[in-house]
């Protein structure tokens, strides 16, 4: 624990430090993010504070290359790739054709490295879930705050289910933990700087590989990270299908997920708040059960759709996936 401490600690301060470097250097005119058909804000706000998290995962993995060579050079080659990718979006805009490229190859290089034994099949679907977990992970990342503790709430909510991962996937969580902790200090409600594409693809892909890493070595089944993960990719999930059964036009930007729709009515602090609440009190104790009583898929599985009942009802009551009717905004974040 005491190493564990100073990783998260050290992460924490270097962080601090990187942010702060950070918000200086891109609070200039041209790298504001104004207020567009997708954003919730409506300031102009400096972006690419994700640049913080992803200098210290990469260096992070490079140092560790060493002990897992395939492994986390691989991870290094995907993570570095989106982040580039996500930069040159954030500064000047990129094509759809060619993040989806790239987003493909990196996808395929996590796989590659992880060396899964699962048939083709398994792994085809797992290639295009961890491209969607990078997309919705940009989706989401919409409001103050949220895309953080969804990364925070996985990392301790990991640790906590296996009483303390080893070895380095372990550290790579407490470095994760503490690096986003010293983000959302300056990315909390109201907001000094947004995460960015450079960011928000990174930690999508970052938790995918992680959760499949320690499916891997049988430290976590893959449902408890699901279930971790749960209000993100279910609220994107829902809201794509309602959108294209609507036969909307589903690739267009827009702010109809079940979590904007909320911070619209209640502000980002609030809804935020809520979500962290909602992963202390709900997410966190299914995901132990999950652990501790379910050891079967079926079980497993049922404890799943169990824990998005909520979530569902939510949505459906909110009409995720259906363009809002316009409403005062109580948070400029």
């Amino acid at each position: 624990m005491v190493s564990a401490a100073i990783i998260f600690l050290g992460a924490l301060s270097v962080g601090g430090l990187l942010m702060w470097g950070v918000l200086h250097l891109v609070s200039q005119p041209g790298l504001l993010a104004h207020p567009n058909a997708r954003s919730s804000h409506s300031q102009p706000t400096p972006t690419m504070g994700g640049v913080a998290i992803v200098v210290l995962v990469l260096a992070y993995l490079a140092w560790v290359a060493g002990s897992q060579p395939q492994l986390a050079w691989s991870l290094f080659g995907a993570l570095a790739a989106l982040a580039l990718v996500g930069l040159w979006d954030d500064l000047a805009g990129l094509s759809a054709q060619l993040r989806l490229l790239v987003h493909a190859g990196a996808a395929a290089l996590v796989l590659w490295g992880l060396q899964l034994d699962l048939t083709w099949f398994w792994l085809a679907v797992i290639w295009v879930s961890l491209m969607w977990l990078i997309n919705l992970y940009n989706f989401m990342d919409g409001i103050d705050g949220l895309a953080a503790c969804q990364t925070l709430v996985f990392c301790l909510g990991v640790h906590w289910l296996t009483v303390g991962v080893p070895g380095w996937s372990g550290d790579l969580l407490w470095l994760l933990g503490g690096v986003t902790l010293a983000f959302c200090g300056f990315n909390w409600p109201p907001a000094k700087i947004f995460m960015g594409d450079v960011g928000s693809g990174f930690l999508g892909l970052l938790l995918g590989a992680l959760s499949l890493y320690v499916w891997q070595s049988f430290a976590l089944p893959l449902v408890a990270s699901l279930i971790l993960l749960a209000v993100f990719w279910f609220d994107a999930t829902y809201t794509l299908c309602v959108r294209i059964g609507s036969l909307q036009e589903f690739t267009q930007a827009h702010r109809s997920h079940m979590y904007q729709q909320l911070a619209q009515r209640k502000g980002h602090l609030w809804t935020t708040t809520a979500f962290l609440i909602f992963s202390l009190c709900w997410l966190m104790p299914m995901a132990w059960l999950t652990v501790e009583f379910a050891h079967t898929l079926f079980a497993q599985v049922g404890i799943l759709l169990l824990t998005v009942l909520p979530l569902a009802v939510l949505c459906w009551r909110l009409g995720a996936g259906i363009a809002p009717h316009a409403h005062p905004s109580p948070s400029d974040g």
